[in-house]
This record gives C-alpha cells, structure tokens and sequence, in this order.
C-alpha cells in the first residue's frame, strides 16, 4: 500500500499533483484553440486508486482524467474557461510546493539521522 513507503502517501500526491499541473497548463495553452476538450485530474481518486490493491500511478492518473463540463460553452466547441483553469492551476501549484516541502523536511530528517546528529 502507498502509505506503507519511507515517504506514505506524498510520494504519490507528489506525482498525481505534477501531472495535473501539466493538464492544466495545457488546457490554458489551449484556450483559443477550436474544438480542444479541457480535461482534468480528480485529485481524490486517483490517490485512492493508488492506495488501493494492485494501483499503480498511470494507471490511476488515467482512470481519474475526466473532461471538465464548461459553464459557458463556447460556439467553437472548446471548453476551456480560463479564469477556472488559472484557479485550478494556482491551487495545484499551492498543494504541490506543500508536498515538495513536506517530503525535503522528511529527507533531512533521515539525512540527519544517518548522519547521526
């Protein structure tokens, strides 16, 4: 199970939040262009799917990829909003630099303690 690892669960998020960020800088990227279909990472899934019996990160990344439902759809047929695209990918920068924290706090932690300070 992923939380059983020397770093739990924040390995995993580290690589789900990473991806998400590369989906939603893409959807941004392709804002103007006719017809692009913004997708997403539901975040909660794909960690649980991870955590569950046999999960491996692709494999739950892709099954938690979901297109996103516009409010507004627009008459070219893309679905990007942006004003919700920079706030998702502002949030995830957030969660992600966390994570990033987190896990640098806990290798000095076991880089001190191998050290013996």
């Amino acid at each position: 199970m992923a939380n059983e690892g020397l770093f739990g669960v924040h390995g995993q998020a580290l690589s789900v939040r990473s991806q998400r960020m590369g989906i939603l800088a893409s959807n941004i990227a392709n804002a103007s262009t006719p017809g692009f279909k913004a997708k997403d990472i539901d975040f909660e899934a794909a960690l649980k799917r991870i955590d569950a019996p046999g999960g491996s990160t692709d494999r739950a990344i892709g099954a938690a990829t979901k297109y996103r439902v516009p409010t507004q759809p627009s008459m070219d047929g893309n679905t990007v909003e942006l004003s919700t695209e920079q706030t998702a990918f502002a949030e995830n920068a957030v969660a992600y630099q966390t994570t990033l924290a987190f896990l640098n706090g806990r290798i000095s932690t076991i880089t001190r303690a191998l050290k013996g300070e």
